[in-house]
């Protein structure tokens, strides 16, 4: 059974800026706990590494969708079963709303328990106020990358509505 996690918060930069820092995938473990590392394979390709309540996980992440200053939307590639999406809304006096949501499928009894502990909510939350903290206090980002992309096949793609959760289709399940 999967889980849907969603969060959102309030930044204190500008959209570009917050945008342009969540672009910079191998500084994740720097504000999210339990990435141990990510590594940029090309423009649409990170190999991650993350551990929870002990367990280690390594798979791969592709990036099915990027506009700049708009959204990022993922998946995994493999056995491993994640797709998510985070977009940046612009708020009044140059803040920026991020709002994220993900889902997964939790394997094993250290996953399945946290899972139905909501924990893996509280950690998302307790993450995205470190993306929050971590990005103020730098005000600029580590990097950027402006590109975009495009998932080429289409309907392989996470399907997001309008309001940006996951589409209801059961096919798109996890």
């Amino acid at each position: 059974m999967s889980t849907t996690i969603t969060a959102d918060i309030d930044v204190d930069v500008p959209v570009r800026t917050a945008y342009d820092q969540w672009t910079q995938f191998e500084s994740f473990p720097e504000f999210l706990s339990g990435v141990d590392s990510i590594t940029q394979i090309d423009d649409a390709l990170t190999h991650w590494v993350v551990s929870f309540g002990g367990v280690r996980r390594e798979f791969d992440a592709e990036i099915s969708e990027q506009v700049p200053d708009e959204h990022v939307a993922w998946r995994s590639v493999g056995e491993v079963a994640h797709r998510g999406r985070v977009a940046f809304r612009p708020e009044a006096d140059g803040r920026t709303r991020v709002e994220l949501t993900m889902e997964w499928e939790p394997e094993g009894f250290v996953e399945k328990a946290g899972a139905a502990l909501q924990l893996d909510d509280v950690l998302v939350k307790r993450d995205l106020q470190h993306f929050k903290e971590f990005i103020e206090r730098r005000e600029t980002p580590t990097g950027a990358w402006r590109g975009e992309v495009h998932d080429a096949a289409p309907g392989t793609a996470p399907q997001f509505g309008r309001d940006g959760t996951l589409g209801d289709d059961p096919d798109l399940r996890l």
